[in-house]
């Protein structure tokens, strides 16, 4: 089959392009890293369910848990029932539970498999809060269902409590009191706006220096039970900056997208080893786990070139996934699971597949041939195809 294809540009006209075929990125037999990675994956939609999309979920289960035990295998923890697996934008609390509850039980079967569960509030609608005591209620609601199966949490940013709280003051109650109770220590999560709207002003204030000292106040009130902090606001600057200021052994888990290469790398400065660099939590390892698991093998040898020659090409096709509206880059994960065959259809949870255009999914194209990410050629060409043509396109 050929591998030319008519790729849409941005001004709308085609130009030929042709994949390299290329060798891609494996990841090691046996992976041994030296940093904690965590990929947040995203979820496999059921195409042939009966149901109305934009308002109801089906997941494809199989597949779904095979999209894990693909992570595992390659040394990459997973951050379960994020937001890339479209938590709060097509998946429910109760389908949520089911995929911890499936993951959890998945991992049991793999040796050193690490899993960690997001718990939020979102079945408590945000209008639907009234004081910071109902959205205790609904975090200790989803704890103890989590804490239950056996998971580990990761404290989600909540939209009900960026509605209803007045100030710093209401971040560091409600905090204080979850994290008192919590079995095991937890990861945080600051999601920045550019992810998702409705959590503009957490911590408290719309000032992000204001913001990250009340962070840091609630967890050097309870720095046992703070594993780490996932912080998603694509500036490298505050997160090496809070990475400084956390009680040592706290973990600065990246969130940033954009930056994560240079983040994980470190800069060597901080009185903990915890300070000098960041671990991982990111979206964008769902899509490039190859690359990562290589790249991390390679920094565990302390072969930084290497290292960086592995994530370097990745990080502009990160940067156009992530591209605002940055809330839609699941769609271009999705496309990257599809593409390269590890699931049959390219349908998302609340029909998002229909958030990129196709000019933004050919250029994601081009950049995943060049970063060596295009794993069978030939299948991505052919669907490639199969995609243009649904849109009129003669490839």
């Amino acid at each position: 089959m050929s591998l030319t294809l008519n790729l849409p540009q941005p001004d709308g006209h085609l130009a030929r392009y042709t994949l390299s075929a290329r060798e891609a990125w494996g990841a090691p037999a046996e992976p041994a890293f030296n940093r904690i990675a965590y990929s947040a994956a995203h979820v496999v939609a059921d195409p042939l369910a009966p149901i109305d999309p934009w308002l109801q979920c089906a997941i494809d289960w199989d597949c779904t848990i095979a999209c894990r035990q693909r992570l595992w295998r390659m040394g990459l923890g997973v951050a379960e029932a994020m937001d890339t697996a479209q938590r709060g934008m097509g998946l429910d609390w109760p389908t949520s539970l089911e995929l911890i509850a499936r993951s959890l039980d998945a991992a049991r079967d793999v040796p050193g498999a690490r899993v960690a569960s997001g718990c939020g509030t979102d079945q408590l609608a945000p209008d639907a809060a009234h004081g910071v005591d109902d959205v205790i209620r609904a975090y200790e609601e989803q704890m103890a269902a989590i804490e239950k199966l056996g998971g580990r949490l990761i404290l989600m940013a909540s939209r009900a409590l960026a509605r209803v709280a007045r100030g710093p003051d209401d971040y560091l109650q409600v905090y204080g009191r979850l994290l008192r109770q919590a079995r095991e220590p937890v990861i945080l999560h600051w999601l920045g706006d550019m992810f998702d709207p409705a959590l503009a002003g957490y911590w408290g204030s719309a000032d992000v220096d204001r913001a990250m000292d009340t962070a840091l106040a609630v967890i050097e009130a309870n720095p046992a039970q703070v594993d780490g902090i996932k912080i998603s606001l694509l500036d490298k600057g505050r997160e090496i900056a809070m990475r400084r200021r956390l009680p040592p052994g706290v973990r600065m888990y990246t969130g940033d997208d954009f930056n994560y290469a240079e983040l994980i790398a470190g800069d060597g400065v901080g009185s903990a080893p915890t300070q000098r660099q960041s671990d991982a939590l990111l979206g964008i390892f769902d899509a490039i786990a190859p690359a990562a698991s290589a790249a991390l093998a390679a920094l565990a040898t302390h072969d930084r070139s290497r290292f960086h020659a592995i994530l370097a090409p990745t990080v502009p096709l990160s940067r156009h996934i992530f591209k605002a509206p940055t809330r839609f880059y699941k769609t271009g994960v999705v496309f990257m699971a599809w593409i390269n065959g590890h699931q049959d259809h390219f349908a998302m949870v609340g029909g998002q597949q229909s958030t990129r255009s196709l000019p933004h999914l050919a250029e994601l194209l081009r950049l995943a041939d060049e970063a060596g990410l295009i794993e069978q050629p030939e299948l991505a060409a052919r669907r490639m195809r199969h995609l243009l043509g649904l849109h009129g396109v003669d490839a």
